[in-house]
């Protein structure tokens, strides 16, 4: 059962009785449903407690559904207040009211009040719904009333009823549960008064006066039908309405009220203060006309995000006689939101005008100059006017929130930059979609003409039967049906076969071999009958097959029909027409799926080797920093932008060994950050024995750290690195390091103008420092012998003239980097090569000076010229002696010896000119530190190890072997590899040790060590494959000779290539199990670094950079792990064959012993980053080091 109780708002019963008023209980023409009504103080089932604030109200209750069931006999306990009494004794007409109630289920309904008459009443109305389940509830037509009257209540206090409706649920434990009302016990008690059903000595009275006895009241009360819909009238509703409305008005004119108070007296606050300003502005003004200031501010204490009143005395200032006056400013010393105001006249004794300022939060100071809006102006005597601002941030406080305002804003800017890079992305793909489905759709158009053609040509030699040889049931057919197909094996090649099988397509073989069915000898023919159930092919205009001895794979022998196949028309069921529409769809899908395929392939390649490049690059990083942890190192070592980072340095390894205090000397962003060089701090000791350390705060505008380390801490003996100082680049800075401007000046360049290692460098490590962020162009020769399919927008750029000669320049992109071709037009460079002329020097002289002239005639500043080798090492004596004083004073020159056997001349004086000097790598460098050209210069001469380009050299990317592979499959695309390369070049297919040589065949090389490595690989069961020449005849003819010699005895086992070819090289890289590289001195070798890319184990002499970068697998682990590398090769010392033995050997058995080790080890060298990474880093610090240079 649910009952609602209905209130429109909470009421006030002075409200709605005025000071007078009775409660009755209005007699009710139904009846109670569970029984009459008794005087017994039993809990009568409808009884509930209602929640209401009111204390007594009358009741109807309004069961919409009725119910035939019997209440308890029990009289509800209602007690009665004056005007309705217990039964016994009726005599008595003057009772005290109690706390008494009226409920269901014991719950309390309890009016606490006095006499209660009157004839005005309003009604509450609740809906019950009866419970369904309950076994007492009212039906839905019985109600109840109570009636409220409004004539004498008397003094009694207000009270309320609660705005709320009771929902009264049921129950089916014996009767109707449901909240009805409650009345407070608090509620004052209402005086008695008289109604018309009871005189004054409390008898109760019929309407028309005449007595009545409690058992005629019970007998009503229990034939009454209760109305269980209680409502208020109508009447007591609107005066209750009314009076509400009243106390609203009345409260809400208080409010208003009480507000204008508070107005007036915040206008008076107001006023006072407004007075109190204008005292004190005018006795500053008064003050400042006596002293002769023309200029004040009020408040005279100026803070942040406050207003401020500028004054300005125009009698005393240059704008005396001008009619508008303006105020121009800024703050934080004009760094931050510039303002224009004017001023205007105040009502100040004196010339006085002013305006207000806001002063930003971010202030410190204000800065401005007062004008007449055009051109006189009034700046203090050219000091400006400045006020400080108090309590905001200082000038320090500034610059880090700039810094960060400026990191939200390139945060903001890169998320467009992405957003405009997807969206340019998202309208290319859909170009190149639109575009593919545009290329597909004319691609099957004109697969669907060639088809129709070709079938229409066989479709002539197609026919039902051959007699003798073959025939069908049934005879017409179409696709998908079975049938039946006879062939005679003695009319053909098969009469001797004991077996036969038909291997068959259709449609000239479009989709190659669709079905392959053995043949079964017929019992029902005569002769020599085999025959086998197909099934037609879906959509075949023409059966195709053969008749062979085997399945695919394992026949022998065939009957082709004397080379023509056999062929059989298949019944279409569909028009010709409608069959080519349909078929040109499916070649049109087909493309489309495959184009996807192989897109997907593409993209999904494309972004595992960048995803590969980049966890390469990062760990070469990590490895370029913790090269140097024996001397110094960070914690964290990824040092952040905006944190703190501990330096820790170990002294012992340094020239500061033993000196009692270390000094550390730190800035940032290559010694040129805003704040300048902390204060030298003194190192303390770390936890780790011989290491100090000191703590350092990194701006967030830091991209770089720098710091020397010295004994004392105003100098002394300095540790800075041999003159480059110590860097750690800093990750998350908000600004980027300044790009710096290269240039090459070479004749050798990779692809293009290739004759040996310096063409590479000059290619790859141009890339890798473009890479970094930097721009790169590159001066080179237009040789008439270049290869200019790989050069991209070849264009001409310009001519100029030199030395009485005509150059014309020309431009284009080669392997992503800017590259400027020189043409002069005496023929210097159209003799078909690159060296081999007897006037090498004097070409080569002319285009180094031309270069620079090119430089200087165009306007180009560079940062660092680089010049390599003898042939453009005059770029450096002719700078120094003709442009770096007259336009190119910004540029320091950078010289790499690639190799000095060749131009020592030129490479000494070069070494005398430039500001720093270079060699391949760090043993190199060594190894010629004697040498009369180097010696002179050590201080400036470092060895920095060449790179390979791992774009060019990815077994992964790699178009030239049969199978992509990286670490993960090494062994899988090595083996395929090595099958390929055994069936290219004729070798015994077989799973032995291979040793690949790839080398220019010069004494340099080692030539007696590679023959003598040729006869001991065979010996020890192994294959040799070599690939080189030699600029020398002689030597050429000793391996022409040697190559005869092996292909007589070892001709499955060796194989000499006498030439230079680029896509066998690769495929040998990845074949071999062993590159061998015996060089006498190598100043670096990149032939090794490439052999370790592809997963090859190198097999070298230690020398140059064949020592620093193959660590011997049984003898320099600790070496290695010096340089944060895993061993990864054989090396030996001498150059005598038993050294060859000694390496050689050494890597066959490990080959032969151990292959789960030994494919470890492929593994672990393929995984070494041998590229230009760490290289290209040691260059920059480099070329920053030659800036510094004086």
């Amino acid at each position: 059962m649910e009952v609602s109780l209905h209130v429109q708002r909470p009421l006030n019963c002075k409200t709605v009785f005025g000071d007078r008023g009775s409660f009755k209980l209005k007699p009710l023409t139904g009846f109670f449903p569970n029984g009459v009504a008794t005087n017994s103080r039993q809990s009568s089932p409808w009884r509930k407690e209602c929640k209401a604030g009111w204390s007594f109200y009358c009741i109807n209750a309004d069961f919409s559904r009725r119910r035939q069931r019997k209440m308890s006999a029990g009289r509800p306990m209602v007690p009665a207040p004056k005007g309705f009494m217990p039964k016994p004794p009726i005599e008595r007409g003057n009772l005290k009211t109690k706390k008494n109630k009226i409920g269901v289920k014991g719950d309390s309904f309890t009016p606490t009040t006095s006499d209660l008459s009157g004839d005005n009443f309003e009604k509450i109305d609740l809906k019950v719904d009866p419970d369904e389940g309950g076994e007492d509830g009212f039906s839905q037509e019985e109600k109840f009333e109570v009636e409220i009257t409004n004539e004498t209540i008397g003094e009694a206090s207000e009270l309320s009823l609660s705005h709320e409706t009771l929902d009264v649920p049921g129950s089916n434990q014996g009767g109707a549960n449901g909240n009805i009302s409650t009345i407070d016990d608090d509620i004052l008690k209402l005086q008695k008064k008289e109604t018309s059903y009871m005189s004054d000595t409390g008898h109760i009275q019929d309407s028309e006066g005449k007595p009545l006895d409690y058992t005629e009241i019970d007998e009503t009360v229990r034939e009454a039908n209760i109305d269980a819909n209680v409502t208020i009238t109508e009447e007591a509703s609107q005066l209750i309405k009314l009076e509400m409305e009243a106390n609203l008005r009345k409260h809400e004119a208080e409010r208003i009220e009480r507000e204008e108070n508070l107005r007036k007296q915040e206008i008076e606050k107001i006023e006072r203060e407004a007075y109190l300003c204008r005292q004190e502005i005018e006795r500053i003004a008064d003050e400042s006309l006596l002293v002769g200031n023309k200029m004040f501010v009020y408040p005279p204490v100026a803070k942040p995000d406050q207003d401020i009143e500028v004054f300005l005395n125009r009698s005393l200032s240059t704008l005396n006689n001008e009619p508008d006056i303006l105020i121009m400013g800024a703050f934080n010393d004009w760094s931050w939101k510039s303002f224009t105001i004017r001023l205007n006249k105040t009502h100040l004794k004196g010339d006085w005008w002013s305006c207000q300022v806001r002063v930003p939060r971010e202030a410190y100071k204000v800065d401005f100059v007062f004008f007449n809006g055009k051109t006189v102006y009034d700046n203090n005597d050219k000091k400006d006017f400045s006020i400080p601002v108090d309590g905001g941030m200082d000038a320090l406080a500034f610059e880090d929130f700039l810094l960060e305002e400026k990191r939200k804003e390139l945060e903001k800017l890169a998320k467009e930059q992405a957003e405009r890079e997807r969206h340019a992305e998202e309208q290319r793909r859909m170009e190149a979609e639109k575009a593919a489905k545009e290329a597909d759709s004319a691609q099957a158009r004109v697969e669907t003409e060639r088809r129709r053609e070709m079938l229409q040509q066989f479709t002539k030699k197609a026919l039902k039967c051959i007699d003798n040889v073959w025939y069908m049931e049934p005879s017409e057919f179409k696709g998908k049906e079975l049938v039946r197909l006879y062939y005679n094996k003695s009319s053909g090649p098969l009469a001797n076969a004991n077996e036969v099988w038909i291997h068959g397509g259709h449609d000239h073989w479009k989709d190659g071999l669709s079905f392959f069915h053995r043949l079964i000898k017929s019992d029902s023919k005569d002769g020599d009958w085999w025959h086998a159930a197909v099934v037609v092919p879906d959509r075949a205009l023409v059966l195709d097959w053969v008749f062979a001895d085997g399945p695919p794979q394992h026949a022998i022998v065939y009957d082709n029909n004397h080379s023509e196949d056999f062929h059989a028309i298949v019944s279409k069921c569909i028009t010709d027409q409608l069959y080519w529409v349909e078929e040109e769809k499916l070649i049109y899908t087909k493309l489309q799926e495959e184009r996807r395929l192989r897109e997907e392939a593409i993209r999904a390649k494309a972004e595992r080797t960048l995803r590969i490049k980049a966890d390469t690059k990062e760990k070469t990083l990590k490895r370029f920093l913790l090269s140097q942890k024996h001397v110094v190192y960070t914690e964290p070592l990824d040092v952040q932008a905006g944190s703190t980072v501990t330096v820790f340095y170990n002294p012992s390894n340094t020239n500061l060994n033993g000196k009692p205090e270390v000094w550390f000397r730190c800035s940032f962003n290559r010694w040129t950050h805003r704040n300048g060089p902390l204060p030298p701090q003194r190192m303390i000791p770390a936890e780790n024995g011989t290491h100090v350390k000191t703590s350092v705060k990194v701006p967030l505008d830091a991209y770089m750290m720098d710091f020397v380390f010295s004994e004392w801490e105003d100098g002394g003996v300095f540790d800075n690195k041999y003159g480059m100082d110590y860097h750690i680049p800093i990750s998350g800075s908000i600004i980027k390091e300044p790009p710096m401007h290269i240039v090459h000046v070479a004749v050798e360049m990779a692809p293009i103008a290739k004759v040996g290692g310096l063409g590479d460098v000059v290619t790859s490590l141009s890339r890798a420092v473009q890479d970094l962020s930097h721009n790169v162009d590159i001066i080179f020769p237009k040789y008439d012998c270049l290869d200019l399919s790989n050069v991209k927008d070849f264009q001409y750029h310009k001519n100029y003239f030199w030395g009485g000669t005509e150059i014309k320049v020309w431009h284009g992109k080669v392997e992503g980097l800017s590259v400027y071709f020189l043409e002069p037009l005496n023929g210097f460079f159209s003799v078909g090569c690159v060296y081999g002329r007897g006037n090498d020097a004097d070409r080569f002289g002319f285009f180094c000076h031309a270069a620079l002239e090119f430089l200087h005639q165009n306007g180009f500043h560079p940062d660092i010229i680089h010049c390599h080798d003898w042939s453009s090492a005059p770029v450096a004596w002719l700078f120094k002696d003709h442009y770096m004083h007259y336009g190119l004073s910004k540029a320091r020159v950078v010289f790499t010896i690639h190799n000095l056997e060749f131009g020592a001349h030129f490479i000494g004086k070069a070494m005398a000119y430039a500001d720093k000097a270079t060699t391949v790598s760090p043993t190199y460098s060594r190894e010629v530190a004697g040498n009369p050209l180097v010696a002179p210069h050590h201080h400036k001469f470092h060895g920095i190890l060449n790179g390979i380009d791992p774009d060019i050299w990815d077994p992964y990317t790699d178009k030239f072997i049969p199978v992509s592979y990286t670490s993960e499959n090494v062994v899988e695309g090595k083996r395929a590899a090595k099958e390929t390369l055994q069936q290219r070049l004729n070798l015994r297919k077989a799973d032995l040790p291979l040793v690949g040589i790839i080398t220019r065949l010069t004494h340099q090389k080692g030539i007696h060590l590679i023959k003598h490595a040729i006869w001991r690989t065979l010996d020890r069961g192994g294959q040799v494959v070599l690939l080189g020449s030699a600029p020398d005849p002689r030597i050429q003819n000793d391996f022409v000779n040697l190559a005869n010699q092996l292909h007589s005895s070892h001709n499955d086992c060796a194989r000499l290539c006498l030439t230079y070819d680029e896509p066998l090289s690769h495929l040998i890289y990845a074949a071999a199990d062993f590159i061998l590289v015996p060089s006498i001195f190598e100043p670096c070798g990149l032939t090794q670094l490439t052999a370790m890319r592809y997963g090859s184990i190198p097999v070298v002499r230690k020398t140059g950079g064949l020592f620093d970068t193959v660590f011997d697998v049984d003898n320099d682990r600790e070496r290695a792990q010096a340089q944060g590398l895993e061993p990864n090769g054989f090396n030996f010392d001498g150059a005598d064959p038993g050294g060859v033995d000694y390496a050689l050997n050494r890597a066959i058995s490990a080959w032969y012993d151990g292959r789960d080790r030994f494919n470890t080890l492929c593994k672990t060298v393929m995984e070494q980053d041998w590229s230009w990474n760490k290289p290209a880093l040691d260059y920059l610090e480099l070329y920053h080091s030659a800036l510094k240079s004086e």
